[in-house]
């Protein structure tokens, strides 16, 4: 069993009208390595100056980590089967969508559409690129833990 941790701060500032609705929303992410990040709702939930577009939001972040994850699985299993990956870039989206009107909005769909380019001699085909990814899904924990559905649009360079 592993044990995860993460410290998130906000305070009221300064000028804020807190029960009127009227305060910064921006907060941080403490992780126990010693990265901090800037987090916010995001500026198509909570308009500016109550949110910071260059912060990251929760949606963002759920997305990253369905990447992340699926990407580290990714290489692992390319590794354990002889493929030499020289770079992976994904450039992932989520739809955050309600499933009836007036419900709370959900990330519904990740697409992941990372574009690998593999080097050294042994080159897999689409098939086994497709293999790669579908072992990479079953192992993503993330992706175990949560709802929303993960595709894989990608495209790959053999050289």
């Amino acid at each position: 069993m592993s044990h995860y941790t993460a410290r998130i701060t906000w305070q009221q500032r300064e000028g804020d009208d807190f029960t009127g609705l009227r305060y910064s929303r921006v907060h941080r992410w403490d992780f126990d390595g010693g990265a901090a990040i800037a987090g916010s709702p995001s500026p198509q939930n909570v308009r500016a100056p109550y949110s910071d577009a260059a912060a990251v939001d929760p949606e963002e972040a759920l997305l990253a980590a369905i990447s992340s994850c699926h990407m580290l699985c990714f290489l692992y299993r390319a590794a354990r089967a002889g493929y030499e990956v020289a770079s992976y870039d994904d450039a992932a989206e989520a739809v955050l969508e309600a499933s009836a009107p007036g419900a709370t909005p959900w990330m519904t769909r990740a697409i992941l559409r990372p574009s690998i380019r593999f080097s050294g001699t042994k080159i897999p085909d689409d098939a086994a690129v497709a293999a790669l990814h579908e072992a990479a899904h079953g192992d993503c924990y993330i992706a175990h833990s949560v709802k929303t559905a993960i595709e894989v649009a990608g495209s790959w360079a053999y050289r």
